[in-house]
């Protein structure tokens, strides 16, 4: 399996409930990126979205699987959005761009 980084962009997401923490009710923007080590044999980027409260905890908001195996072959995938589940039931959807970049 390859070795790396996994560069995660949260673009924008759509129809998320109880979706407070980002501003902008059921249509956050997100524009932020994280970055992860990739090794062994990794193979589904698993997201949980939570918002944030302050004074209450933190709601689940739902959550999403990304299969790696496009990306570790080919480097990058372009914004895609991906459904958002909660119970197993669809909660909306979050666009998400991939960008890896193997260790040598």
């Amino acid at each position: 399996m390859p070795r790396g980084t996994l560069e995660v962009i949260l673009i924008s997401a759509k129809k998320l409930h109880n979706s407070d923490f980002f501003g902008a009710g059921s249509e956050p923007r997100w524009n932020e990126s994280f970055l992860f080590t990739v090794s062994g044999s990794v193979s589904e980027l698993n997201l949980r979205l939570m918002d944030k409260d302050t004074f209450t905890s933190d709601d689940f908001l739902g959550e999403t699987k990304i299969n790696l195996e496009p990306v570790l072959a080919v480097g990058s995938i372009p914004e895609t959005c991906y459904n958002v589940v909660k119970d197993q039931n669809y909660c909306g959807e979050i666009k998400v761009a991939l960008i890896f970049n193997p260790e040598w």
